[in-house]
């Protein structure tokens, strides 16, 4: 045998060792070597790689310690669609979503209870057993290319194991562990770098650097739990599809286990919560699947949700902390809403210096006063909220609060309707609101102009370019140049964004104008009853409430809407400037009238927005 011959069997075989040692490590949770057997053994390899740097393959363990700096993040297209989790917060709302179930699939199901991870979540992509792809999961239809990053990740196969499928589309979380995210901190403080607020963000700003050595020093893990796309096996279910990644060498969470009944969820998720400050890692709750991929297919998804699966979530931590100030915010609707200034508490593992006040009754019914001590709690260890006051604190110098009869923005008039609990300010040129209301009206499922986010468009706004949505439409490129870091490609991008916007569905343009109460739904509602601009314009309350789902409230706000001659000149202004809406009844007959459509993955035409439209 040739010396070459002699030393790619080597090689070959420190590669496999390496491999079959990983996932003993990771997968099993069996090591049969100590660190530094393992440490010699992937040496070694390095050593004989740079020897033979033609012998180097892409599936090489060593090709995971990080390559060259990217200039930016690619945008990847996921296959199918990555959904989010609703969410359930007691048992009452677990037996609700546990009867639909029960409703649509009848009693004889299984579902599956995992650890949910607080990470981030990623879609694995192998070609033939080989990782060719990995990408966050963004807004569920496009993420960003973080191969690179993920590749540096121990716990992530740069080849499968076993009988694998010829494409394996593997979903799963990328974390931090307690310990390294401690360690990492430390370091960062040591170099006078800011801290982490939590594992999460440290795991998703690792995840997110354009040099993967950085991703590489960070000691990121990873645990697989969902699928995308499966060619070349059958897979009937989620515990098999778990096992399935356990012989492929993908790791699982070994806490995941089948359950029947609802009494047997409540204990799991009783005995995880036990167990949540012991675990390496941050979880938030349980999520539970129907188990059965049949079963899945009969329920369906909702929105942006599957009806299959749900999170049950832990209660949400607390803290007790000072109310220093309340700050008053104008949203772009023109709804003010209180904000709690905080003395700076750690809850969860956050520091939170803000927290949500819903309205004017939430602060009489908290009977809430500046200098309180109050409880604060993180919603579904996520947003932060007021949750209670402790009397038996106050001293006597506390002050109450009296909520603004003027907006704190624009001095102008704020109202309260009957039978509302908000507090709106009616000027529309209200500075707050613009801001607001042009991003809404920018945004993708609106007019969907691509690149004029918030960011600009305070710039904008700033220079006195845009002011209303019609504004949008008398940029040009001369002016917009004169800008700081406003380049000719950036430029020439936005003005043909804005221009495409020009074609649209009546739908989306009701949504567009930002009226109260009128969401996507009720937009497309009503562009379906009225059939054309005009219509919708012209309508009375009485008209309005003949629309499917329009109830007295909902056409008040727009009728409120349409009758105010600044808005009408407004919307003269975006036709006058090429808004062309694309109208008309529904044809007859109306063979799918009352009928559901879920639409996954990619089409070859369409875009998922527009096969829905």
């Amino acid at each position: 045998m040739s010396s070459e011959k002699n030393i790619l069997l080597k090689i070959e075989t420190l590669k496999e060792k390496i491999r079959e040692h990983n996932y003993r490590y990771y997968v099993l949770d069996e090591p049969i070597i100590s660190d530094e057997q393992y440490d010699k053994l992937f040496a070694e390899l390095i050593t004989l790689e740079k020897e033979n740097p033609k012998l180097i393959t892409a599936d090489s363990p060593t090709q995971k310690v990080g390559g060259q700096p990217l200039d930016k993040f690619k945008k990847y297209r996921h296959r199918e669609m990555m959904l989010g989790l609703q969410n359930v917060y007691n048992t009452d709302e677990l037996s609700e979503f546990y009867l639909r179930w029960q409703n649509t699939v009848g009693s004889d199901f299984n579902v599956i209870g995992e650890p949910k991870f607080d990470g981030l979540a990623v879609e694995l992509v192998y070609e033939e057993g080989v990782l060719v792809m990995a990408a966050t999961r963004g807004d569920g239809e496009t993420g960003e290319e973080v191969t690179q990053n993920v590749k540096t990740i121990r716990s992530v196969p740069l080849k499968l194991r076993g009988h694998f499928p010829k494409l394996l589309e593997a979903r799963g979380e990328i974390i931090l562990m307690k310990d390294d995210f401690k360690k990492l901190n430390a370091d960062r403080a040591g170099n006078g770098e800011p801290l982490f607020a939590n594992p999460r963000n440290a795991a998703a700003g690792s995840i997110r650097q354009l040099d993967p050595c950085i991703a590489a020093r960070r000691k990121l893990d990873l645990f697989c739990h969902s699928r995308g796309k499966i060619e070349g096996t059958k897979i009937t279910s989620q515990s098999e599809l778990l096992q399935a990644f356990r012989e492929w060498g993908l790791r699982t969470n070994p806490l995941a286990r089948k359950l029947k009944t609802t009494s047997e969820i409540q204990s799991y998720f009783e005995e995880i919560e036990q167990k949540r400050e012991s675990l390496p890692y941050e979880i938030d709750g349980v999520v539970l699947k129907v188990d059965s991929f049949r079963h899945q297919e009969e329920l369906g998804t909702v929105a942006r949700s599957p009806r299959w699966a749900v999170a049950y979530k832990f209660k949400a931590h607390e803290g007790i902390t000072e109310l220093l100030d309340i700050a008053f915010s104008v949203g772009r609707t023109g709804v003010i809403t209180p904000v709690a200034m905080l003395k700076p508490v750690v809850v969860g593992g956050v520091e939170v210096r803000r927290a949500g006040l819903h309205n004017e009754d939430q602060l009489k019914a908290l009977d809430l006063r500046i200098g309180d001590t109050v409880v604060v709690k993180r919603a579904g260890d996520v947003i932060p909220e007021v949750q209670s006051v402790i009397v038996q604190k106050r001293t006597g110098r506390e002050k109450t609060v009296q909520f603004p009869r003027n907006c704190p923005v624009c001095d102008g008039k704020v109202v309260r309707e009957p039978g509302e609990a908000a507090h709106r300010c009616i000027n529309m040129a209200c500075p707050a609101q613009i801001v607001k209301s042009l991003k809404h009206f920018a945004s993708k499922r609106a007019m969907n102009i691509e690149g004029l986010g918030e960011r600009w468009i305070e710039i904008f706004t700033q220079n006195h370019l845009i002011q209303h949505f019609s504004d949008i439409y008398d940029l040009d490129a001369k002016r917009l140049l004169k800008l700081e870091r406003q380049g000719e490609t950036s430029t020439e991008k936005l003005l043909a964004a804005i221009e495409r916007s020009k074609q649209t569905t009546l739908d989306r343009f009701i949504y567009a104008l930002g009226v109260p109460f009128v969401g996507e739904r009720t937009a497309e509602l009503l562009a379906r009853h009225f059939g054309s601009l005009e219509k919708f314009l012209n309508a009375s309350e009485e008209e309005l409430r003949h629309a499917e789902e329009v109830g007295a409230k909902v056409a008040a706000s727009i009728r409120q809407f349409t009758s105010n001659k600044k808005n009408l000149k407004e919307i003269d202004l975006l036709l006058q400037k090429g808004i062309q809406l694309e109208t008309g009844e529904p044809k007859s007959p109306q063979t799918l009238k009352g009928k559901t459509f879920v639409i996954t993955g990619t089409l070859p035409t369409l875009s998922r927005d527009q096969a829905e439209s």
